[in-house]
């Protein structure tokens, strides 16, 4: 006979890994982000294991794979402004490294 604490449980576990991903994106936690996305799928195979989804349970299944969704934009969206920033940062290498370069030979440059 099938444990009448399940379903509920499932809705805790789905809860739980849905909150953990939105946590993590909101915090731009990259690294716990990651380490969320890859534990996923395990736990949801596991929990699917258990039997038929319920509605309810289909419903905060939704809700994991949207916010999924949206912390995978989240990392797309800050991959694309690190990418500007370093484009930007060779852009400017040569004039830096000639500044630097400046800066070490001249007695007189302020070093702040």
């Amino acid at each position: 006979m099938a444990d009448a604490n399940a379903p509920q449980a499932r809705l805790a576990r789905l809860a739980q890994l849905g909150d953990a991903l939105q946590a993590a994106a909101a915090r731009e936690d990259w690294d716990r982000l990651g380490e969320q996305a890859r534990t996923l799928l395990p736990a949801l195979r596991k929990l699917a294991a258990q039997g038929p989804w319920t509605a309810s349970e289909h419903a905060a299944l939704e809700r994991v794979v949207a916010l999924h969704d949206a912390a995978a934009q989240g990392v797309a969206s800050a991959a694309r402004a690190l990418e500007a920033r370093l484009e930007e940062m060779r852009a400017n290498k040569d004039g830096w490294i000639a500044y630097a370069m400046y800066s070490e030979t001249e007695p007189d440059v302020s070093q702040e």
